[in-house]
């Protein structure tokens, strides 16, 4: 998939110009007959870890907090940047960024949303006491003193964020970073209440505690069983909202998922069981939704763990993965082989792929036997070790087929599924060998994707660490011109290739069912689903 998306140019504009671009809402064609019950209900993977934006790491907990709260900005139905709480803004250096908010922003309790509100929140993000597994996103586009924050050096009220009254929220960067204003649609820079987390600590988030700032608000929660929200009538743009209940699922069978979208039960699934996907292409095509994404599916391996520091290791095991055979056979949605980190998808820059890629499976596989005895592996001495994934059904199939891939090597590996929750955080207290992975930009731009192997990132679970890489991310947030940070870019996925820290296996796409009355499906290049654009049509 080569075809690219405006956003960066969009937000460029935007950026230079100041933001004033059309409202997010619900945009129903005229003679559209709606359905007099909206509610929609939504398959969404797992139990989420947590609602709390600035404690969240997951696309389980993001979908729902997309409903419940409200960024700077939204992303829009193609990735586009459109205002939120902001209605415009304005920079002259790609430095020093001023918002300015909306003065009908409400919170679900009808308190005002504030400048204030949005400066408790970047500080929060970044305090070492809210333990953010996000933190490093405030640190990525270098704003004013986040990295000693996060380190611990400096207190959080240092950070470069400033309310000039309270509806003018100023950000003041460290380095000009054009896609900056692109990032704060991120669950990560959306405002929390203050005065509610003050009064009820992390019971903040249950229903009837839960205070929010989006199209609509918690009703209820039970555990393993759905997630509730309904509208929020202090959203300044309730007017145009349509569907007035959601209901999240967590349904971690892709086939039970299925089934109940099949019953009627469910009217968008969360993804989709493989060995279904040619039957519903068939069956149904109308409701099948294949769309483009900007992501990589995955295995990182421990760097910490002996031999996974050994890049041999590391290398002998990616090169004996095939691919092709897990794109197409495998998975068979319109997946396709990955040999980088940064996918072909992402707007602006086209990834080079390295030299292993153009070799055969064959010839791989040699290398691989070759790679792995020069490292003291053979018949004599099998390398053994635990794969870890979290319980999903294609994660299983991918499993089971990679590990018959690296058995021809004579590499002896045990599977272990584990819960999202459980394997989160097993992934951060670096208690496996090799782990399924994968990585969603956060912001349509290369650098979503290659900052997660720098040493300080938050979600480098392998802990992997080059200085040299490192310094190549650090110089392209220098680089205003797009020619010039592709030309790093570039240099980083060529360390990359050489010290293997990951696994690439196939660029994402995205596959679910959506019922045909279902009106206002966009096709995110992120996945970034708002219920708010969605609507019931008569049925």
């Amino acid at each position: 998939m080569t075809h690219k998306k405006t956003m960066i140019n969009t937000l460029l504009l935007a950026a230079l110009f100041g933001g004033a671009s059309q409202a997010h809402a619900a945009d129903v064609p005229a003679g559209t007959k709606l359905a007099p019950e909206q509610v929609l209900v939504k398959g969404n993977g797992s139990e989420p870890a947590t609602l709390d934006p600035h404690k969240t790491e997951g696309t389980v907990e993001s979908n729902i907090q997309r409903d419940l709260f409200e960024g700077l900005v939204s992303s829009g139905p193609k990735g586009e940047v459109l205002p939120g709480v902001a209605e415009s803004w304005e920079t002259k250096d790609n430095k020093h960024f001023v918002f300015h908010l909306r003065k009908d922003a409400k919170w679900s309790n009808g308190d005002p949303v504030t400048a204030h509100d949005f400066v408790f929140a970047f500080q929060r993000a970044v305090d070492p006491k809210t333990g953010s597994p996000y933190s490093w996103y405030m640190e990525i586009p270098t704003i004013v003193n986040a990295s000693e924050i996060i380190a611990g050096k400096k207190p959080a009220d240092t950070l470069g964020v400033k309310a000039v009254d309270d509806h003018t929220f100023e950000v003041q960067l460290e380095k000009a970073i054009p896609y900056f204003v692109s990032m704060l649609s991120h669950t990560t820079t959306y405002p929390v209440p203050k005065k509610v987390i003050e009064q009820f600590g992390d019971k903040w988030t249950q229903p009837g505690n839960m205070v929010s700032n989006g199209a609509y608000q918690l009703k209820d929660w039970v555990v393993n069983e759905r997630v509730d929200v309904e509208r929020n009538p202090h959203y300044w743009n309730n007017a145009k909202t349509v569907i007035n209940k959601v209901t999240y699922l967590p349904i971690q069978s892709t086939n039970a998922e299925l089934n109940r979208y099949l019953a009627g039960e469910v009217d968008m699934t969360y993804q989709m069981p493989i060995e279904r996907f040619k039957q519903m292409k068939k069956e149904k095509p109308d409701e099948l939704k294949v769309t483009g994404y900007v992501g990589t599916y995955y295995y990182t391996f421990n760097t910490k763990r002996k031999p996974y520091d050994d890049a041999r290791v590391r290398t002998a095991l990616t090169y004996a993965i095939d691919r092709n055979v897990i794109a197409d056979k495998v998975m068979g949605q319109g997946q396709t082989p990955s040999y980088a980190l940064v996918p072909d998808f992402v707007d602006g820059f086209k990834p080079v792929a390295p030299e292993w890629s153009k070799l055969s499976q064959a010839e791989l596989d040699a290398k691989a036997k070759a790679l792995l005895a020069e490292a003291g592996y053979g018949p004599g001495n099998p390398l053994k070790f635990e794969l870890l994934y979290n319980t999903d059904d294609n994660h299983k199939k991918v499993a089971v087929a990679v590990a018959s891939m690296w058995k021809k090597l004579g590499v002896q590996v045990s599977l272990v599924n584990q819960e999202w929750k459980t394997y989160l955080e097993t992934l951060k207290q670096g208690q496996f060998d090799v782990a399924r992975r994968g990585w969603i930009a956060d912001y349509n731009e290369a650098s979503s994707m290659l900052d997660l192997m720098q040493t300080t990132h938050g979600n480098n679970d392998g802990k992997y660490s080059n200085p040299t890489f490192d310094k190549l991310m650090d110089e392209s947030r220098d680089q205003v011109d797009d020619a010039s940070r592709n030309k790093l870019y570039a240099q980083a996925e060529e360390i990359l290739a050489k010290d293997m820290p990951i696994a690439p296996i196939y660029q994402y796409v995205t596959a679910r069912m959506v019922k045909p009355y279902v009106g206002g499906y966009p096709a995110n290049p992120l996945d970034n689903l708002y219920s708010k654009d969605m609507y019931v049509v008569a049925h």
